[in-house]
Order: C-alpha cells, then structure tokens, then sequence
C-alpha cells in the first residue's frame, strides 16, 4: 500500500510543500520522512479528536470526520505546508455552549456559515491583519479558554455532569467533591482521569518510548488497559458509527441564521478560530526552515474546511499546535504527512468504530484537562506583568470575562480593552518647561497663533484659530497682576501626542505656570493635535489674557494641522 499512496503523491503533488521539481533526486526520501511523520499525528490526532468532540458534547465521530476533512482537504490546499487542522481544545468551550443553546443539529449551520466566512476573508486578503490582534487579548482568550476547559472536564474526570459552564461550573466544584468522595464508580473514574494526566505529564520525559508512542495515545490505552483488566464501572464512549454521527444541516437550520444569538455564536467561531490557526502557523513558521505561511491563503484553507464540515455537520476545525508541532518534530517535509494522516484517520473510523466503544471517558476528560492547562499562558504572565503591566491587565481581564460571561463576549471585552489601552498610551503628551538663560527654539511665523492684544489699539483680542467655543470662558470681573516682563517668558514645549483623554491633565498643567510672566507655548513636539485639545489650549490662552491686567504675552507656535503627523 505504502508504494501505492508513494507513486499517487509523487505524481500528482511532485512533492507538495517544497520547491522540489517532481523529479529531483530527494524526492523518495522526502516521501518516507512524510510517510513516517504521519503515522505519528495520527497516533496523536485520534485520541484528541475524539475527546474534543465528547467534551463538546457531539458525537465522538464527528471528531474524527473534522480530522479527516483537515487532513485530506485542508491538507492538500495551499496555505501552511506543515501544519496539521482538525478539531481543536481550544473551541470546545464555544461549540459546547452552541450545542447546549441550539442542538446538535443546528452545529452544522454555524459551521458552514463560519467556513464560508473564512473563505470571504482570505479572499479580500485579511489574513494578515490577524497577525495584529493584541497578543495580550489571545494569550487572555487561551487563558480564559482553558480554565472553562479545565472546570468542565473536572466533572468528567468523575463520570458526573457538569451543571453548566463558566461560573456554575466553578461553583458546582465544592459539591463535586462530596459526592465524589461518596461514590465508589466516581472514585474509579476519577483514578482513571488522575492516572491519564500523570502519563501525560511523564511519558515526555522517557524520550525512547515518545519517540515510538505519543504522550496522548499512551495515556489513553493505559488507561483503556487498566479499565479493561480491573473491570472497573466507569463509563465509556458511547458509539454511533460514522455515517449515523452525520448530520448535515436540515432547510430548517438555514432559517435561523437570522437570529442574533446565532450571529454572535457564528462570529465567535469565525475570529477564534481564524485566530488560533494564523497564530499556529505563525508559530509552526519558527519551528521549521521550509517555505512560511501564505496568511491569506491558510485563511481560505481553513475556510474550504470548515465548509465541508458545515455540510456533514461536524465540529469546526482549526490548526492545532500540538498536532502540528509533532508533524514538525516527526520529520516531515511536506504537506503530504498531513494528508496522509486524514487518510489514516479515515481507514481508523471506516474499519475499526468499535475500538472507540472501549475507551474510558475519564480518560479522554484528563487529556483534555491537560490540554486546558496547556492554553494557560503561566510562564509568561510573571515576565508580562514586570514588563508591560497593561498588556497583563488586558490578558486577565479577558480570562476572567470569558469566564464569567462566555467566550464571544469575553473576547469582545478583551479587544475593548486592548484598543482603549492602545489609545491611552498612544495620547501620552507632556510639558518641558525652560526659563531664563535657557535658548528655546526660535519662534517660527508658520502656523504660529498669537493671542494678544490688538496692535491698532483697544479692540478684542484676535487669533488666527477655530471660533469661540463652549470652553471659552467668559471675561472675568477682577483683573490679575500685570505680566513681569523683566523675569523673561517662560517657554514651554509640548510633546507626544495631544487628545482629549489626557485633556484635564494637560490643562492643569498649563494652569500650574507663574501668572505674571509671559508664556510660550511650543507645539512643534506633538505628533498629533486633535480639535478637543486644539480648541482647549486657545482657549486656555484667551482666558489667561483676560485676567492679566497687562495683556501682553501668550503665543501658541508650531500649531499643528489638525489630524496630521510629524
């Protein structure tokens, strides 16, 4: 067989992935490290993407069939050459909350509808722009993700279930506790759950033996091994084969795109999973000397997938560091490991459904409490919050409103948050003030506003600005002390970028500089001068005319035009 599938990608893919002529003499060892790579992300793939889908709530099938769909369509379309797509940890929680809302049968709809989105996206060549989401806000929505994953699959590691998501689930915790401790079958579950994640945690570690066997499957046929000869009553998964688990979307489901909860919901599965599989390819690029992503290309690819999936009804996909971090590790050199491993992962679902049947659901609940810690940024969170403390603020805020809340809410807050973070720093202005002795800038007529009074006589002060505005004071009844004009002007420049959020500081700021000397205002630092605080500083100077009783000296030089940077 394996000559077989050999001659069918050497002439139809000539070796896809690579700049390698069909012909070229590496070409039959490339095959085999492709070959070899991909029996290892099958061994990986399928234990994970039947545990995604029974932590989804959908049948343990439906994993598979997104797998495949990954693998042999995803697989073969440009984009990424070495990342592998299936159903991913970090969707669970969403998909999760859409079955709860609106059944397995409407999973289909929202599906397609977020494929063909995708596919929209790629196509006007808004891949790229991904790459720019805050990376604050998906470490936060990682983060926030994984301890959702976490409090939900604690229930399963005890055979109970959980009373909802979120909040509740945390709440529920300490009842959990007691009723685990008072049942035997929960008890077994739960050594189960326990035992899979310590394998997970130290199968890496024996190097000889995960170079032969992934971490993922070790732990769930040991886990399978000890339930099988210990007899013990736990639950297993509950199989439906692959063709029953099937369910495309019905003219019913079309109807209801309309609804609004359905458009947040098709959004959320839209940005998240956009997200997660540029940033894996983005992070696979790292891992390998190969050709790089094509952003808008992936995009597509993706879509294309979720398309499919749509149709047959099955969990959306994404790219999926871990599979494609083992592809990577495994050797392979081009896309055909990944397609080659769908092929596998079909051959698996076809002949052998019935092997899924014996597979303890505990053990795929620690599998998938592992992965949950997983997303968890932990290491960074320390480093981040010494050096970019906002940047750390918006990571837990976005955790903890996908929490409490759900996963498209809580990301919207997130990236809220990030742009009104973004904006507060991006307004930072402040004031160098200089006095006697010290050589300011030479005053320059261009874009120069001087308010003063006029040459000709005792007519109203002029400057060459916008009209009175609703800041303009009116003229007040006691005059100040005459400007001291033998201590010099103070001078007093402005820098950054001036906007109405750092409004009230700037302005007492300028109310803080001596009464009765004369001030020159340096504008030629800013960057930026919106019309808020262009319309503020003149009239900050009409008003300090007025209560001088010699009014003689505020200039404003440099002005900016409004909008505009230096």
């Amino acid at each position: 067989m394996r000559n077989v599938v050999e001659r069918i990608f050497n002439s139809r893919l000539g070796p896809p992935g690579t700049d390698a002529p069909p012909g070229s003499a590496g070409r039959r060892g490339t095959f085999r490290a492709d070959f070899t790579a991909s029996l290892v992300v099958f061994l990986v793939a399928v234990p994970l993407c039947v545990g995604v889908a029974v932590a989804s709530g959908v049948p343990a099938e439906l994993g598979l069939v997104t797998g495949i769909v990954g693998g042999l369509l995803t697989g073969l379309l440009p984009g990424s050459s070495l990342q592998v797509s299936g159903p991913a940890a970090g969707l669970t929680v969403l998909v999760y909350e859409a079955v709860k809302e609106y059944g397995v049968g409407a999973l289909g709809i929202l599906v397609l509808v977020a494929g063909l989105l995708q596919l929209l996206m790629g196509a006007l060549k808004l891949g790229r722009w991904f790459r720019a989401i805050s990376v604050a806000v998906v470490q936060g929505m990682l983060a926030g993700i994984g301890l959702v994953l976490i409090a939900g699959q604690l229930y399963a590691l005890a055979d109970a279930k959980a009373p909802g998501s979120g909040l509740a689930n945390l709440g529920g915790l300490p009842d959990l506790f007691i009723d685990t401790v008072g049942s035997n079958s929960a008890l077994a579950a739960l050594a189960i759950g326990a035992g899979t994640i310590a394998v997970l945690v130290l199968w890496p570690r024996w190097k000889k033996a995960a170079r032969v066997l992934p971490a993922p499957l070790a732990a769930v046929a040991l886990a399978t091994l000890a339930v099988f000869v210990l007899d013990l009553p736990v639950a297993r998964v509950e199989v439906q084969g692959l063709l029953g688990a099937i369910q495309p979307p019905g003219a019913d489901d079309f109807s209801r795109v309309a609804e609004f909860g359905v458009i947040g919901t098709v959004l959320a599965f839209t940005l998240i999973a956009s997200a997660e599989s540029l940033f894996s390819a983005a992070a696979v690029d790292r891992l390998h000397d190969g050709p790089k992503t094509d952003y808008d290309k992936e995009l597509m690819a993706q879509g294309a997938g979720n398309t499919v999936c749509g149709v047959l009804g099955a969990l959306p996909m994404t790219a999926v560091i871990v599979r494609s971090s083992a592809n990577v590790s495994a050797g392979a050199k081009t896309k055909a490991s990944r397609v080659l491993h769908g092929v596998w992962l079909l051959v698996f679902a076809a002949a052998f459904p019935a092997a899924l049947g014996v597979i303890p659901v505990a053990a795929l609940a620690g599998v998938l409490v592992h992965a949950g810690w997983k997303l968890m940024p932990l290491k960074e969170i320390g480093p981040l919050w010494r050096s970019h403390r906002g940047e750390a603020i918006v990571l837990a805020t976005t955790a903890i409103a996908i929490v409490v809340t759900n996963m498209f809410e809580g990301v919207l807050i997130g990236l809220l948050m990030a742009v009104a973070k973004t904006a507060w720093e991006t307004s930072h202005v402040h004031l160098e003030v200089t006095g006697d002795g010290i050589d300011g800038a030479q005053a320059r007529e261009v874009h120069s506003l001087v308010v003063a009074k006029s040459v000709h006589g005792g007519g109203a002060a002029t400057a060459t600005a916008p009209e009175a505005t609703a800041l303009d004071a009116p003229p007040l009844e006691a005059a100040e002390p005459a400007a001291d004009r033998t201590a010099g002007p103070v001078r007093v420049r402005a820098v950054g970028n001036a906007t109405f959020l750092r409004l009230p500081r700037l302005l007492d700021q300028l109310e803080e500089l001596p009464a009765d000397r004369e001030i020159q205002l340096d504008l030629s630092g800013l960057r930026h001068l919106d019309h808020a605080c262009e319309a503020a500083l003149l009239s900050w100077a009409e008003q300090r005319r007025r209560r001088l009783a010699e009014p003689a000296g505020v200039s404003i030089d440099h002005m900016p035009v409004r909008g505009a940077a230096s």
